[in-house]
């Protein structure tokens, strides 16, 4: 067994691999539905740190993991985020987590006035590791002047993550929760006879201001010939036009505001034009606005919608193109290889994204992070949720001119995925010795962190669940968000197979990131440690 353990030491990079390889096997195991999923590579990676721990890399190759992950988390539901900040569910989401995460302040506290042997630095470890907050250790490390902190934050870290999958795990085992089925939004197609006399004379561009909000005209047909917005005069009595949405309830205002629905297929009344979903994979398409695409193509083309992110999006004039997404248009047959030259029509394209972005992107949301804040009483930085809050903006933004902040969904998760996988396998191997010396030697702060984080997890879960009256993935969402570490958020979004535990994670966790900053200085000036 030395010779294995000097083996890994001299080779950690094979160490590192083997360990996630191991990791996401025992993750895949399944007991009863059961499953630790990623989650699973730390408990590995302790154990891989415990039996040979000089092949721990170095913790940037950590660092680096987390900084991919945050940032193709916030890439990916950085709208969500901003929606959620003023509306209800946001509102009920942050009430939840901040009282959470005050009952575990509040118990940190007591803890270090009824237990003589609890320490303040070494508590104050273990409120960060319970929360699973590097940005917290940072902080608490600078305000005691050393690096007993970590002592606690080492113990309490591994059940911060344990404890909340274990919750979300058995909670959804036991109680069996009802969860709607992932709604994905697709297009519908209406083709309706002209038959209101205040519509006639209109033009489709006349159209695009009048009809309800995401419902588009594209295309008309008149005696046996159809022909999108560009070379279509104004509209007559006995037209019919094609209007697209994905909102069935826009879709029927504007049919009637129209005339009378005739069928909802291209062949019934839309002649020689077919329908083609087209690759955008030219990247000089990236950022382009629906107007401007038209203005570079020399055939006529009716542009229906926006397949993203698994999606439909009914298109406007200046609705804007990403590398990656799918748009459904009515052409000419002859006129398709041409429109397969103009958009690239490569599925190559899903994979790529653009570095440029990423670099300027994470540059800006590091130096973010790195910016000082001062409060009265309170200086911090916001580390890595400084990233985050930048990843979620540019998301929300998507692009800025012709540069492009998003990236297509497949590279956007293989890019997090690995990311996780590698933040993880780093911590657990360069805790894992010190994890059982401590534990082998301290019960209490043992004690402490699973009681802290049992707390929390419980707190914030019942809390959405039984006051707000939350669906059970949103809720695992924000307890996710809440608790903070990664793996939790992977597992619950595997487990539960929505998006919301995603959106609700990313409404959160920034700003539960800078709380926990914050609990920190407080703890510190109450209990006279800084």
């Amino acid at each position: 067994m030395t010779e294995l353990a000097d083996f890994l030491t001299a080779q950690p990079m094979l160490a590192l691999f083997a360990t996630i390889a191991l990791g996401h096997m025992a993750g895949a195991v399944s007991i009863r539905g059961f499953s630790l999923g990623s989650g699973a590579v730390l408990f590995v990676a302790l154990a891989v740190g415990a039996f040979a721990p000089g092949a721990a890399m170095p913790s940037s190759m950590g660092a680096l993991g987390l900084l991919l992950f945050l940032y193709g988390v916030g890439l990916a539901y950085g709208k969500q985020f901003f929606d959620g900040l003023t509306s209800p569910l946001g509102l009920k989401a942050n009430a939840a987590s901040v009282i959470g995460v005050l009952i575990m302040a509040v118990m940190t506290v007591a803890s270090i006035w009824l237990f003589p042997d609890a320490s303040l630095p070494e508590t104050l470890g273990v409120f960060a590791g319970a929360g699973t907050s590097t940005s917290s250790l940072q902080a608490a490390m600078a305000l005691t002047g050393d690096n007993l902190p970590a002592t606690g934050y080492s113990v309490a870290y591994p059940f911060g993550v344990a404890i909340p999958i274990l919750v979300i795990g058995l909670y959804n085992a036991v109680f069996r929760p009802k969860i709607a089925p992932q709604e994905r939004i697709s297009l519908k197609m209406y083709a309706v006879r002209i038959e209101n006399g205040y519509v006639v004379g209109k033009t489709l561009h006349d159209l695009a201001g009048w009809l309800p909000d995401g419902v588009a005209a594209s295309t008309v047909y008149r005696d046996g010939e159809a022909h999108s917005a560009e070379v279509h005069g104004p509209l007559q009595l006995g037209d019919v036009v094609l209007i697209t949405g994905v909102d069935t309830e826009q879709m029927l205002k504007a049919e009637q505001m129209l005339g009378v629905h005739m069928g909802d297929t291209f062949r019934r009344s839309h002649g020689e034009l077919d329908y083609l979903r087209l690759f955008v994979s030219n990247t000089k398409l990236a950022g382009l606005t629906i107007r401007e695409v038209k203005k570079l193509l020399k055939v006529e083309t009716s542009f229906l919608h926006v397949r993203r992110v698994d999606e439909d999006i009914s298109v406007t004039l200046d609705s804007t193109l990403e590398i990656g997404d799918q748009i459904g248009v009515l052409a000419h047959i002859e006129d398709i290889p041409e429109l397969r030259r103009v958009f690239g029509d490569s599925v190559r394209a899903s994979g790529e994204i653009s570095f440029i972005g990423i670099g300027v992107g994470v540059a800006l949301g590091l130096g973010l992070g790195a910016i000082p804040i001062s409060l009265p009483g309170v200086s911090f930085a916001l580390g890595f949720a400084g990233l985050l809050l930048v990843a979620l903006y540019l998301g929300k933004i998507r692009s800025t001119g012709r540069l492009t902040w998003t990236m297509p969904v497949p590279a956007n998760l293989a890019l997090r995925n690995f990311g996780l996988s590698l933040f993880l396998a780093q911590v657990g191997m360069s805790s894992g010795k010190t994890f059982v010396e401590t534990v082998s030697h301290s019960g209490l702060y043992l004690l402490l962190g699973i009681v802290f984080v049992t707390v929390l997890s419980l707190t914030v879960l019942l809390i959405c669940l039984y006051v707000f009256k939350l669906p059970f993935d949103m809720a695992a969402g924000i307890m996710s968000g809440a608790t903070g570490n990664p793996a939790i958020i992977a597992f619950t979004s595997r487990t539960l197979g929505t998006d919301k535990p995603d959106i609700g994670y990313a409404m959160i966790f920034p700003s539960m990131t800078i709380l926990k900053i914050v609990v920190i200085h407080v703890i510190g000036a109450i209990m006279g440690g800084g």
